[in-house]
């Protein structure tokens, strides 16, 4: 791998760090611990991303064909997309690794998409078209012209509005005695990502802002995924045919 062409070795320079190409294709050690965790964390991350770009389309596809939002709480879907709209904007102007934040860009999307669906079946059209443009706007505002320290405040304080948000949906579920249109594979996603994004903060980051949102983040998917479980219909047991004659 030392005589690799220049645009490989570039890429994986830029994906393990010099010193870990070096122990890995120049000295062949590939029992280095650290550069083991940033391998892991590498893989993880770009994993999480890919996994983002259809993780809540289960959730958007079945509020669409039932075209109904019922059970779901647009304060918690508005936390939601504040706490993913600090993080993204905070770590691209702090210029973090890709691979620390991308997954923020799918999920802004489609969160917004819920946000979106949720206003047009409960609400109505106008509504949400507004909504998504001034989300536009604010986006815009967020990665062009806001300082960095107010992006790290708006961090700091999307963590326990995350986690109320999480815990309002959760109380929706509670009083409905059940999930309505939310969507078990998507919840479930959210809950694996938000996990293996502690461990990716840790290494990629060090950011004790980022690690404690991912944090809370998963202790609140956690809690919804456990509903999920808890109000889980079970299966009716199957009809016996009826016999020719009655027993007496």
């Amino acid at each position: 791998m030392e005589n690799s062409t220049p645009l490989v070795k570039q890429l994986l320079v830029t994906v393990l760090s010099e010193k870990c190409y070096r122990e890995f294709f120049v000295n062949f050690n590939f029992l280095n611990v650290m550069c083991l965790k940033i391998l892991l964390s590498k893989i993880l991350g770009y994993a999480i991303i890919g996994g983002s770009l259809m993780v809540k389309v289960p959730q958007v596809m079945k509020i669409w064909t039932n075209e109904s939002a019922q059970g779901v709480n647009f304060v918690s879907i508005l936390t939601d997309l504040y706490a993913i709209s600090a993080a993204t904007s905070y770590s691209f102007v702090r210029s973090f690794p890709f691979s620390a934040y991308g997954e923020g860009l799918f999920l802004g999307v489609q969160t917004l998409m819920i946000a979106m669906l949720v206003l047009k079946y409960n609400v109505n059209s106008a509504i949400s078209v507004i909504f998504t443009s001034m989300y536009a706007v604010a986006i815009y505002v967020l990665v062009t012209m806001t300082p960095v320290q107010t992006l790290w405040s708006m961090q700091a304080t999307s963590v326990p509005v995350l986690f109320a948000g999480k815990l309002m949906q959760a109380r929706t579920n509670y009083v409905n005695s059940g999930t309505g249109q939310l969507s078990a594979a998507t919840c479930t996603m959210l809950l694996f990502g938000s996990l293996a994004r502690v461990f990716t903060s840790i290494q990629e980051t060090g950011d004790s802002i980022i690690i404690v949102t991912y944090l809370l983040a998963t202790l609140g998917n956690a809690i919804i995924v456990g509903q999920f479980i808890y109000y889980r219909k079970p299966t009716p047991a199957p009809k016996k045919k009826k016999e020719g004659k009655k027993v007496q």
